[in-house]
């Protein structure tokens, strides 16, 4: 077994954010140990393999070409009239990956910078003594093993079953959780392999969008992220797709994913004694549109900073490990918690104020409304209606 009997980090989950915390670790020179409970890493995917080109500015590197299905330069946005506005601009473009490579990719690099990687190894649980986490019991086909540790990650996703057992709450409210159903098809009738589409509107993704994200000439991710309603995410979909002969009729369905989408509720705090959390499991996602690599991404290289110099100080406490608290609210948190606010405000539009939106504004403002940037537009529009004054306010 190639299992040591102790590390200074141990990260659970080999996602983005697992990864992007494992190499950033190792790189400090710290003794580092992550793992993945399935079988094959970045399998199954649950997303809709959206990258930004300025992610690659949080990993460090530029995404290789073996992980690119389809580069993006363009986006376009249908309100439920059918008024659409195109986002063209270069530096807002970038990639559909396949999950499936990239995340190997990534955990290639965790592995290149000097952690341990091990798929198929799953955390059964915690050990703690006198209220600090030191270890973790996990099993490799079969095999049981404990190991200890100095600190612990979670990075096991939405989900996080290690934050539950260590005792931090990361519950979600129901409301923050959007049910997410995805498609991928093949020999859809696309005009363009660059173009991102999405569709806007209650009746056809209620607090939602429906996605087709291309991989290629004729085939795409098409899905969608809705709030809890009576009906299905499934649904929705499927009602799309009938009502658009034009772009499924004799499609092919090749892969089906579904899964809950955190997309708000962020936590206070993220650390306890011997331990933190980062990525989906943390909820560092982008409220509008759900996207997590990114926020993962840029989590984890936060965290190792603040796990090193923490281990390098031989105080491995809550306190001793806040900073990186401070440091992720004042960088990432209170921007996401703007568009949060955005979020609210679009999930109670109606079709015609939607349509509203598509004619007042363009490409670029929606995009800089999507990273919690000039609100004060969107607020301004919708004091124009008197009944939607209380929600403009929300947004100032």
């Amino acid at each position: 077994m190639f299992l040591k009997d102790s590390y200074d980090v141990i990260i659970v989950g080999a996602g983005p954010a697992g990864s992007s915390t494992a190499e950033h670790c190792a790189k400090l020179g710290l003794s580092t140990l992550l793992l993945e409970k399935r079988q094959e890493i970045g399998a199954p995917k649950r997303c809709g393999e959206g990258v930004s080109f300025d992610t690659e500015e949080a990993l460090g590197a530029k995404v290789p070409t073996r992980c690119i299905a389809q580069k993006i330069t363009n986006t376009l946005v249908h309100a439920p009239s059918g008024k659409t506005v195109s986002i063209n601009i270069p530096n807002y473009g970038g990639y559909v990956v396949e999950r499936k490579v990239f995340d190997k990719w990534r955990a290639f690099q965790a592995s290149r910078a000097g952690a341990y990687v091990q798929a198929k190894t799953e955390v059964t649980d915690v050990i703690k003594e006198d209220d600090y986490v030191k270890g973790i019991k996990c099993n490799f086909e079969g095999d049981d093993f404990e190991i200890r540790c100095k600190v612990l990650v979670a990075a096991d996703g939405v989900e996080s079953t290690i934050s539950r057992k260590v005792g931090l709450n990361t519950t979600n409210k129901l409301t923050d959780i959007d049910p997410g159903f995805q498609y991928e098809m093949s020999n859809l009738k696309m005009d363009d392999p660059e173009q991102i589409q999405v569709w806007f509107g209650p009746d056809i993704a209620p607090k939602g969008y429906i996605w087709i994200f291309p991989k290629g000439n004729d085939i795409a991710n098409v899905g969608i992220g809705i709030g809890v309603t009576e009906k299905s995410a499934r649904y929705y979909l499927d009602k799309f797709i009938n009502d658009n002969p034009k772009i499924f009729k004799d499609a092919s369905i090749i892969e089906v994913n579904s899964g809950g989408i955190p997309v708000g509720g962020f936590l206070e705090n993220m650390v306890m004694n011997g331990f933190l959390v980062v990525g989906d499991a943390a909820h560092q996602v982008n409220p509008i549109h759900g996207g997590g690599m990114k926020e993962g991404t840029i989590a984890g290289k936060m965290a190792a900073k603040v796990i090193k110099e923490a281990i390098d100080n031989d105080d491995v406490s809550q306190s001793s490990l806040s900073p990186y608290n401070k440091i992720w609210w004042d960088e990432r948190g209170n921007k996401l918690r703007k568009v949060e606010k955005l979020k609210q405000v679009i999930e109670k539009l109606s079709n015609d104020e939607f349509n509203l939106m598509a004619e007042s504004f363009t490409g670029d403002i929606l995009v800089e409304f999507s990273r919690g940037a000039k609100l004060s537009a969107l607020a301004k529009l919708l004091m124009k209606k008197p009944s939607l004054i209380t929600l403009a306010r929300h947004l100032l």
